[in-house]
C-alpha cells in the first residue's frame, strides 16, 4: 500500500472513531434516533405525484443509512 492510500486509511480510520464519539453518547443516540424519524429510515419514501420528491426523500434516507454505516465499520 502506497502512502497516499495508507494516509487515506488512516484519516478514515479517525473519522469512524469520531462518528462513534458523537453517535454513542446518550445525546448522539437520540439526536440520531430524530435524524432516523425525519430521514425515512423505515417509512417509504416514494411519491406516486412526483418524482422529484422521492429522489430527495431517499437523499435524507441515504445519509441517515451512511451515518449508521460509519458506526458498524470496523
Amino acid at each position: 500500500m502506497d502512502n497516499h492510500n495508507k494516509e487515506v486509511e488512516k484519516k478514515l480510520a479517525q473519522l469512524r472513531a469520531d462518528y462513534k464519539i458523537i453517535f454513542g453518547s446518550d445525546e448522539g443516540k437520540r439526536v440520531l434516533e430524530d435524524i432516523g424519524k425525519r430521514c425515512h429510515e423505515w417509512g417509504t419514501t416514494f411519491s406516486k405525484e412526483n418524482s422529484h420528491e422521492t429522489s430527495f426523500y431517499e437523499g435524507q434516507r441515504s445519509i441517515h443509512l451512511f451515518i449508521k454505516a460509519m458506526l458498524k465499520s470496523k
